[in-house]
C-alpha cells in the first residue's frame, strides 16, 4: 500500500472523520481529502504531525514497509500516551510559562533559559514536548539562587522556626465554657463564606462588579440568588439560574474542595491521631478521594504519589503550582483542634502542606491555621493576623506582604485604596496571580482588617474583591466564626446550608454539620 491507502486505513482504524483529523492537525478538510485521494502529499511538518497523531513511524505511514513489521517482531516498540487526552494539571509540559515565572519568584538563576521555556511552551502536546520539558526540569533542579535574592524561604520545619519573628509562641488557655460556640462558628463560618463565593468562582471583577450592581448586591451584603438571574441578566452575563449554590434553591452546601479538606482531616485525625506524618497524609489522599477531587498542586502531588514520589519530593517534582493557594485552604481543622496554640496548629499545617507545596505555598497553610487557633482566644484582629505570620519566616515574601497590609491599615489607608493596591500588585487576569497564595492571603488579611470583625461585611468584602472568591470567603469566615462564635452569624447565612455538607470523600458523602462539630469537640480532649 502507498501513502494514501495507509492514511485512509489508519484514520478509519482510529474511528475519526477527515474533518476531525483536519482539526487535530490544524489543516483544512480539503487537505486531508487531497492526501487520501492522492492529489497531493503532506509537507514534512504535516507528515510529522500525522506520525505523532497515529503513533507510527514515517516509513510505516509512507510505505507500510516490512521494516516496521521487523521492528515489531524484534520487540522494538514505543508506547506513548494520548497527549491530547491529558488534563493540563497533569501535564508538566503544558505549564512551562508558569514554571518559568515560579522559578524567577523563588530566586532561581534561570533567566538565560527564558527563550527555551517560552519556545517549548508553545509546542503542541506531544512526546517531543514532554521529553524536552524533562530536560528543562533537570535544568531547574540544578539551578542556583541569584546572588541578589533578598528572601530566605526554607521548606524544612525546623529551619522555618529559626527564621520566625522573635516573639512568644506559647499557647494561651482557651475558655472551655464558650469553645462549643466558637467551634460551631468556625464550621459554619467556613461553609457560609465558601457558599457565598462559590457561584462566582473564576469570575473577574470586570464581570463580577457590574453583575453585582445590576442585581442590587454591590457592595455585597447577601448571597447570590437564583431569583437574581432574570432572562435579561442570564443573557447579558451568560450566566445560568440553575446553580445549586444559589441560596434560594440550595439544599445543602455542595461539594467543594474548600470544605472537603476540613472533613477529610477530621478523618485523618481519627485514623492517625494528632501525630500524623506527611507520609500518612499522602496515603490518606489516595485512599479517600478520587483524583478529580484534587486541583493544580494537589493534582500534581496525587499523581506523584501514584508514581512513587513521597513527601517532600512529591511537592516539588514537576509541580509548577507549588506556591498556589491549594494548601492555604486546607489548614482550618488544625486551627479548630488547637485553640489558643497557633504554633501547634501551624506545625500540623506544615505536615499537610509539605506534601504538595513549597515555600510560601506551605507558609499559607501555616498562616491560616495559626490565625484560626489564635482567634479562639482573642478578639483583636491585628493580633490574630500577626499570630499567623509569626509562625512563618520573617524573611519570606508572604510575611512581607501581610505585614505591609497591616501597616497600611494602621497608617489609615482607606479600604478602597488598600484593595486597589492588591489589584495593582497582582493581575487577576493572570492565572498565576489569580491563584497564588500571596495575592489571596493579602485579600484575606485586608478583609479581616477592614471588615472590623463583622462576619457578613468581612466575607462579602473578601468575595467582591475577586481572585479566588470561595477560598477567601471560606478562610475569612472560618477566622471570624472562631473569633465571634455561632451567635454572631446571621440566620440568613446559616439557613442556606440546611445544616448539611456534601463531600466527595469515599464512604462519607453528605454529612450533617452538627456531626462535624461534635467530632471536633471530641478531638479537643
Amino acid at each position: 500500500m502507498g501513502f494514501k491507502e495507509n492514511l485512509r486505513k489508519l484514520r478509519k482504524e482510529a474511528g475519526i472523520s477527515q474533518s476531525k483529523l483536519s482539526e487535530k492537525l490544524n489543516v483544512t478538510p480539503q487537505s486531508v481529502q487531497k492526501w487520501e485521494s492522492g492529489e497531493s502529499n503532506p509537507d514534512i511538518e504535516n507528515l510529522i504531525k500525522l506520525s505523532v497523531f497515529f503513533n507510527v513511524s514515517a516509513d510505516r505511514l509512507l510505505f507500510d514497509s516490512s521494516k516496521r513489521q521487523e521492528e515489531e517482531l524484534m520487540g522494538n516498540k514505543s508506547l506513548t500516551p494520548a497527549y491530547s487526552e491529558l488534563f493540563v494539571w497533569e501535564l508538566y509540559s503544558e505549564q512551562l510559562d508558569v514554571e518559568y515565572r515560579q522559578c524567577l519568584e523563588e530566586g532561581l538563576d534561570i533567566e538565560e533559559y527564558k527563550e527555551l521555556f517560552l519556545t517549548v511552551s508553545k509546542m503542541p502536546k506531544s512526546k517531543y514536548k514532554a521529553d524536552i520539558s524533562d530536560v528543562i526540569f533537570d535544568i531547574i533542579l540544578n539551578s542556583k539562587l541569584r546572588k541578589d535574592y533578598k528572601y530566605s524561604e526554607p521548606n524544612n520545619l525546623n529551619e522555618i522556626k529559626k527564621l520566625r519573628a522573635n516573639v512568644s509562641h506559647e499557647a494561651v488557655p482557651y475558655c472551655k465554657e464558650n469553645i462549643r460556640e466558637k467551634i460551631e462558628g468556625a464550621w459554619y463560618g467556613r461553609i457560609c463564606g465558601c457558599l457565598l463565593g462559590k457561584p462566582v468562582e473564576g469570575k473577574r471583577t470586570d464581570w463580577l462588579h457590574p453583575f453585582l450592581k445590576e442585581t442590587n448586591n454591590f457592595p455585597m451584603y447577601r448571597y447570590i440568588k437564583s431569583a437574581d438571574i432574570t432572562e435579561e441578566i442570564s443573557a447579558k452575563y451568560n450566566y445560568s439560574a440553575n446553580n445549586p449554590c444559589f441560596s434560594d434553591i440550595s439544599t445543602c452546601m455542595p461539594v467543594d474542595d474548600d470544605t472537603n479538606y476540613t472533613v477529610l482531616y477530621q478523618l485523618l485525625i481519627e485514623k492517625f491521631g494528632k501525630n500524623f506524618t506527611p507520609y500518612d497524609v499522602s496515603r490518606f489522599w489516595m485512599d479517600m478521594q478520587p483524583k478529580n477531587a484534587y486541583c493544580t498542586a494537589e493534582r500534581v502531588a496525587f499523581k506523584n504519589f501514584v508514581e512513587g514520589f513521597i513527601p517532600p519530593e512529591s511537592a516539588s517534582y514537576k509541580n509548577p503550582y507549588r506556591e498556589w493557594i491549594g494548601a492555604q485552604i486546607r489548614g482550618d481543622y488544625f486551627g479548630y483542634i488547637n485553640p489558643g496554640d497557633p504554633e501547634k496548629a501551624a506545625d500540623m499545617a506544615w505536615r499537610d502542606a509539605s506534601i504538595s507545596h513549597v515555600k510560601n505555598g506551605i507558609y499559607g497553610e501555616m498562616f491560616a491555621a495559626a490565625m484560626i487557633a489564635k482567634a479562639a482566644v482573642t478578639d483583636d484582629i491585628i493580633e490574630i493576623i500577626e499570630a499567623g505570620i509569626n509562625e512563618i519566616p520573617e524573611c519570606s515574601r508572604l510575611y512581607e506582604a501581610i505585614a505591609n497590609i497591616i501597616k497600611e491599615y494602621k497608617d489609615g489607608k482607606a479600604k478602597d485604596d488598600c484593595f486597589k493596591g492588591i489589584h495593582t500588585r497582582w493581575d487577576e487576569f493572570d492565572q498565576h496571580h489569580w491563584c497564588h497564595t500571596i495575592s489571596n492571603a493579602e485579600i484575606v488579611a485586608a478583609a479581616l482588617l477592614y471588615g472590623e470583625g463583622n462576619f457578613g461585611k468581612s466575607i462579602c468584602m473578601a468575595v467582591e474583591t475577586g481572585f479566588d472568591t470561595d477560598c477567601n470567603g471560606a478562610t475569612v469566615g472560618s477566622v471570624l466564626g472562631m473569633r465571634n462564635g455561632i451567635n454572631s452569624i446571621d440566620k440568613k447565612w446559616i439557613d442556606a446550608t440546611h445544616g448539611l455538607l456534601d463531600t466527595s470523600i469515599f464512604g462519607v458523602g453528605k454529612v450533617s454539620i452538627d456531626s462535624r462539630i461534635e467530632l471536633t469537640l471530641k478531638h479537643l480532649i
